[in-house]
């Protein structure tokens, strides 16, 4: 059975095969994710995590690391 890290770093990889997201740190800062891609990521994360992500979670700062999305979709699960 895959972890959560694993089962978001598949879909990043999904995503955006041209990508290391084990290397690259900085998604939204440095332009690896655009707009479109957030909306993709945000209906993957959903289906797969079985949360949902309201507009107020919608800020850079949830989608800049795969570690803050990991956070983000941990703290939906937790009910926060």
């Amino acid at each position: 059975m895959e972890t959560h890290m694993e089962e978001l770093l598949r879909i990043l990889k999904e995503l955006r095969p041209d990508i290391d997201f084990n290397e690259k740190k900085a998604l939204i800062d440095d332009g690896v994710l655009d707009s479109f891609d957030i909306v993709a990521l945000v209906g993957e994360i959903g289906e797969t995590f079985d949360v949902q992500i309201g507009v107020e979670g919608l800020v850079p700062e949830n989608f800049n690391t795969v570690q803050a999305i990991l956070g983000l979709i941990n703290r939906l699960r937790d009910g926060e």
